[in-house]
């Protein structure tokens, strides 16, 4: 908890109010039985009713006083942790923007997003009951103590034996629970990542009718943490019934004794109801600790998965000094590059050298698991290379910073998603200030004006969230717009033409031509009529470059070649 405490800075003037309005709070309710004492005492025994009514009066002003000031108190320590909360979710939220897809795959996407919401909701509600608890439990447990004492050494030792027995008994259950909690919130992950498959999935679930399966997964996840938040709770319920009982006990105890100690003259009724109040605040102070004590498992849970997100460093990060590329816009060069995927036990890419200029279209084709989609995540700089080097415009990548490698690259993945909101934003999401123009030319660029056009609302149309409101070519297609409005100096095309037909795909590629004519374009494919027309062709067959050159001499030089091209071509289409 004390990492996260930088949070709390901008809100001490707030989190100082608190203090002041608790303690001034806590004040009143001991001041309370003392006046009550007073009146009955002094005012009814003697008859005096002026003294009652001026007493009576200061008792409504303290009472009115101290509910100002829980007013006041509540608000603030509500304004701080609602902050907390806002400021905390931003840092996390950047932190995981930072991270490499190494992070991601470490974490895991439901996790993170259990640690962004329920994880920090849990220390945001321990920090507002600790803000309202910590001045005024100690305060009116110390305070009471004092003045149950100033009222009757002999009748305060029935609370000499409640207080250990209750502080035991909070401590022996928080104990218990914090396993459990922790045990709770990865359960609490699989449930949500179960939920999110099925939500994302649902396309695939139904095709293959496994609703079935998929609801007795979801069930036995949901019964998992059913049966751990069971367990939990009634560890946290039996606290209730024991202070209670204790609560009870020693109320009946006090009457008991007090009573004897009235009869016998050595003590007075009014003091009697006072040390009652003392007691039932003494006590009441326990009962909010032993609240605080339920929450304190789980929110230190909560806290310890927080701070392994924002503790961890992101293994992909600029270096200290970037340094700018320069000479020719877009040169792409790889010398020697070899790179392995975490735990993995070969290598994806080995030994990859060749290099890329501007106007020049390279062409990456290969079997599924050869290394096509790794080579484009490696430019991308979303992983760092084991061994070797990638130059963009003659500087290493990982000497320059992320933002200016990417803001060089036009990336079209070979899953094309789309956001919600209108077809012209998710086009403007390759670049913010391309003007409708621009936006336009883009989507005649990748054939999807035609399609736009019928849509209602045309480019103001909304898109769902996944784009699953329109069709796999056309989200491709928008795809494929979203990176020519960026004007980039290098293109990657990772398998973006597969969910279009060959006449479109034939125009798409067409028009590319003269938008890319400048810039360096890499397209990666699995059709061989998509990369036949490329400057440079790269053969990939298990991680390793096995033949390289145009379209000719791989069919006369490269084996593998042949065989793709054979596969989907007709002896008559290769001649």
């Amino acid at each position: 908890m004390l990492k996260l405490l930088r949070f709390l800075k901008p809100y001490s003037l707030a989190a100082a109010g608190v203090l002041v309005f608790m303690f001034l709070q806590t004040l009143s309710e001991l001041f309370l039985p003392t006046l009550l004492a007073d009146i009955v005492d002094t005012g009814i025994v003697n008859g005096d009713t002026g003294y009652i009514l001026k007493v009576g009066g200061l008792m409504l002003v303290v009472a009115l006083g101290g509910t100002l000031c829980i007013i006041g108190g509540n608000y603030l320590s509500a304004k701080v942790a609602a902050g907390f909360g806002r400021d905390l979710r931003s840092s996390l939220f950047a932190r995981v923007e930072s991270f490499s897809l190494q992070e991601f795959n470490r974490f895991g996407t439901a996790s993170l997003i259990t640690r962004s919401t329920n994880d920090i909701n849990q220390v945001q509600m321990f920090l507002l009951m600790f803000m309202r608890m910590m001045v005024t439990s100690p305060l009116m447990l110390i305070g009471g103590i004092i003045m149950a004492l100033s009222r009757d050494v002999e009748l305060s030792k029935t609370i000499v034996v409640a207080i250990p027995l209750l502080a035991a008994a909070v401590t022996i259950i928080a104990l218990k629970a914090l396993p459990l909690f922790q045990e709770m919130q990865q359960k609490l992950d699989r449930l949500n990542l179960v939920l999110r498959e099925n939500l994302t999935g649902i396309r695939v679930i139904r095709a293959f009718n496994r609703t079935d399966h998929e609801k007795r997964r979801y069930n036995e996840a949901n019964r998992d943490l059913t049966s751990t938040a069971v367990r939990v709770n009634r560890i946290i319920a039996s606290m209730l019934p024991v202070m209670m009982f204790s609560l009870n006990i020693t109320t009946v105890a006090i009457i008991w004794y007090g009573g004897m100690r009235i009869d016998s003259g050595q003590m007075m009724v009014g003091d009697l109801m006072a040390f009652l109040q003392y007691v039932m605040l003494i006590l009441f102070s326990l009962i909010m600790v032993s609240m605080l004590f339920v929450m304190i498992p789980r929110a230190s849970v909560s806290v310890a998965r927080i701070n392994e997100v924002l503790d961890t460093v992101p293994e992909i990060k600029d270096p200290p000094q970037p340094r700018r590329a320069g000479g020719p816009g877009g040169r792409v060069e790889f010398k020697n590059v070899t790179f392995s995927y975490p735990g993995a036990e070969k290598p994806a890419l080995s030994r990859i050298s060749f290099s890329a200029g501007p106007g020049e279209v390279t062409a990456i084709i290969g079997g599924t698991g050869s290394g096509k989609s790794t080579l484009a995540n490696l430019m991308l700089r979303f992983y760092d290379v084991d061994s070797g080097a990638i130059l963009v415009d003659g500087v290493d990548v990982r000497e320059m910073s992320q933002d200016e490698l990417r803001q060089k690259i036009g990336y079209v993945p070979q899953k094309s998603f789309l956001f919600s909101g209108s077809v012209a934003d998710n086009i403007r999401f390759g670049r913010r200030s391309a003007s409708d123009a621009e936006v336009r030319h883009a989507a005649e660029a990748a054939q999807a004006a035609d399609f736009i056009a019928g849509l209602a609302g045309g480019y103001e149309a909304e898109i769902a969230q996944g784009g699953v409101n329109i069709s796999g070519g056309q989200k491709q297609r928008l795809a494929i717009a979203r990176a020519l409005v960026r004007r980039p100096e290098i293109y990657i095309f990772d398998d973006s033409f597969s969910a279009l037909d060959f006449k479109t795909d034939a125009r798409v590629r067409a028009a590319l031509k003269e938008i890319t004519a400048g810039s360096t374009v890499f397209i990666i494919a699995q059709r061989v009529s998509t990369v036949m027309d490329a400057d440079r062709i790269i053969v990939l067959d298990g991680g390793s470059i096995c033949g390289m050159g145009t379209h000719r001499e791989l069919l006369e030089s490269c084996a593998v070649y042949r065989e793709i091209v054979l596969s989907q071509l007709a002896e008559e289409e290769i001649a």
